[in-house]
């Protein structure tokens, strides 16, 4: 069937509907957008998609709200709105559309329904409470995309439909970016893995270019690397490895000598010859060049072995220190 109209409700809008908007105007371009609340309009009929409106979910008749009783659940009684009931059904060609690989389609449809979607879902239930945000719960994306509504005496014809329209871009900016971070991901995880391969017993993780590389080392089950090298324009970096998501501490940190040294200064403390930067905080350096780079690395790694603690497991197991780039 061929779409010829987008329904959704006129007056003020919400993240749940311009979201949605995003989402079925990348599949069907030729739709009209029709803003009412006219019964006519948001009545199911041949050619149309409804949403946010109607008082009904059927997927099949092409209407897809979510305000009615009872409101439709996920499997574990989360709450949709309608962007997650339009997500549901037309997140994987939105995906195919973007350019997704077929192969990464299914997972990265989870991934942006479970860190994207359900949050703007429970959020516009009233399922989750804006403050677990705390002090930045006025920066999250649903409370951000509402302050482009009009203010409250913007009351001229057509005020809400034009801010809606502006408001689609932004909206539309921020899902194709999240969209591409996620296939991204894919992409550096499979980098990051054959460099693990290729490491071996290595403490020192070699990549051709920065990219993520954190979440593939946990998958990898890799806690013997501490450090990691990528070239970058015109240098080269050495990272440490954050211990978690949650955290800002790592594996194991660069020499305490060479924080916040630059240039001759870093040179003279790490006896490389090309040392060019160590942050204060001592989870990044930077070198001229790969050979004194992997030189930074082998000596950050040494004295981290050699300073260890007890009880470290196998991040530090002695078996392993003769592997020290």
């Amino acid at each position: 069937m061929t779409i010829t109209h987008l329904v959704t409700h006129s007056g003020g809008f919400h993240a749940d509907e311009l979201l949605s908007t995003v989402v079925l105007t990348r599949l069907f371009p030729n739709a009209k957008l029709v803003r009412s609340r006219d019964v006519d309009w948001i009545s199911p009929a041949p050619g149309r998609v409804i949403y946010d409106v109607g008082r009904i979910y059927d997927a099949e008749a092409g209407i897809f709200d979510h305000h009615q009783r009872p409101a439709p659940q996920r499997e574990d009684g989360a709450p949709y709105s309608s962007f997650g009931l339009i997500w549901r059904h037309f997140g994987h060609d939105y995906l195919r559309a973007l350019g997704v690989p077929e192969v990464d389609v299914s997972g990265i449809h989870a991934c942006f329904d479970r860190e994207f979607v359900l949050p703007v879902d429970l959020l516009d239930n009233g399922a989750m409470e804006p403050s677990v945000a705390g002090p930045l719960a006025g920066m999250t994306l649903p409370v951000l995309l509402e302050t482009l509504k009009p203010v409250f005496d913007d009351r001229g014809p057509g005020a809400d439909d034009r801010a809606f329209m502006d408001s689609l871009t932004v909206a539309q900016a921020f899902v194709e970016a999240a969209v591409k971070g996620q296939a991204a991901k894919r992409r550096a995880e499979a980098m990051v893995m054959t460099a693990i391969a290729e490491a071996g017993a290595s403490r020192v993780l070699e990549l051709p270019m920065g990219m993520p590389f954190r979440a593939a080392i946990e998958q990898a089950g890799a806690d013997h690397l501490l450090f990691v090298v990528h070239p970058r324009d015109g240098d080269w970096a050495l990272n440490t490895i954050r211990k978690g998501s949650n955290t800002f501490e790592s594996r194991a940190d660069l020499p305490e000598s060479w924080a916040g040294l630059t240039d001759t200064a870093l040179e003279a403390a790490s006896g490389v010859t090309g040392a060019k930067f160590c942050h204060n905080a001592r989870f990044i350096a930077v070198a001229t060049s790969r050979e004194a780079v992997l030189e930074m690395a082998r000596l950050a790694v040494a004295e981290a072995v050699t300073d260890a603690p007890e009880g470290l497991g196998a991040v530090f197991d002695p078996a392993a220190r003769q592997a020290l780039s």
